[in-house]
């Protein structure tokens, strides 16, 4: 009887310890999903060569890209030369009205390039975000999230700042979230975005726990002026770190809910300077 209560008390100790004690020590690297990188960074390059756009990704070191095929191009061709530089597609995108006109063309298009996940980054609306707004999506949402389940694709809606209009005691993003089937509706957090809105992206990761599934990573001018139009100029997109986003936070806080893909989006007009630094920043940051 006294080694069985040792033993319970021994099970009680270990289980009021942090989490993070088991899966992470002081030195291991807060960036722990393979690192990626969103191909609207490179729009003022594609258009002058897709190899030598995606050595470019690749000199970076880049593991990971979200997008798909340039116009022209074949899924299965650009496929080939991502994977002969190393570099995979797991995640892709689409527009609102095409995914709702027609969701499994949409999801034969994601399967050919070889990707699992799908996202749509802006929403229909003129002026303010409206709850008529967020009723559209939602009917589309769980309707096409359905049959790109069925094919074995999760969706992703990329949050885009414009969401936080107020709605009854939260926001229109939270009547949108508690409004989708979590079997069929993810969420994808562009940080940056959900800080311009004027949400907390740390306190967001924490309230919706796994119905995120994925990452833009980026950051903000600090002094700025932010507001819900999901649009700022280029200016204001800054070297990670150097901006008024917790990175850091934010980090820990997708690793504990286990987000495995995150891809750095730069929309500057400085790319080719600023992602090697905004690299070294991830890199540079430890438990």
């Amino acid at each position: 009887m006294k080694k069985l209560n040792i033993l319970i008390l021994a099970a009680f100790v270990i289980g009021m310890l942090p989490v993070t004690t088991f899966a992470q020590k002081k030195g291991d690297p807060l960036m722990q999903a393979p690192l990626g990188v969103q191909s609207y960074s490179f729009r003022n390059h594609w258009a002058n060569g897709v190899e030598s756009t995606l050595d470019i990704i690749q000199e970076m070191g880049f593991e990971e890209l979200e997008g798909g095929a340039p116009r022209g191009m074949s899924a299965e061709e650009f496929i080939k030369l991502c994977s002969d530089r190393g570099i995979s597609v797991p995640s892709t995108g689409t527009g609102f009205e095409q995914l709702e006109a027609d969701p499994q063309k949409v999801a034969d298009q994601v399967k050919a390039l070889g990707a699992k996940y799908l996202m749509v980054a802006w929403l229909p609306h003129d002026g303010d975000f409206t709850k008529e707004n967020a009723d559209r999506a939602i009917k589309a949402f769980n309707e096409s999230g359905k049959v790109l389940a069925e094919n074995g694709i999760t969706f992703m809606y990329h949050v885009h700042g414009y969401e936080f209009q107020p709605y009854e005691k939260g926001t229109l993003f939270d009547y949108i979230v508690m409004n989708t089937d979590p079997k069929y509706v993810s969420f994808q957090m562009d940080v940056m975005w959900t800080h311009f809105g004027g949400a907390d992206p740390v306190g967001l990761l924490k309230k919706y726990g796994k119905r995120w599934v994925s990452l833009h990573l980026k950051d903000f001018r600090k002094g700025a002026p932010k507001n819900m139009t999901g649009h700022t100029g280029p200016e204001n997109d800054v070297v990670l770190g150097t901006g008024e986003l917790d990175i850091p936070g934010i980090l820990r806080e997708a690793n504990k809910i286990g987000i495995k893909h995150m891809f750095i989006e730069d929309e500057s007009e400085e790319e080719l300077v600023n992602l090697p630094k905004s690299i070294a920043y991830l890199k540079s940051l430890t438990y």
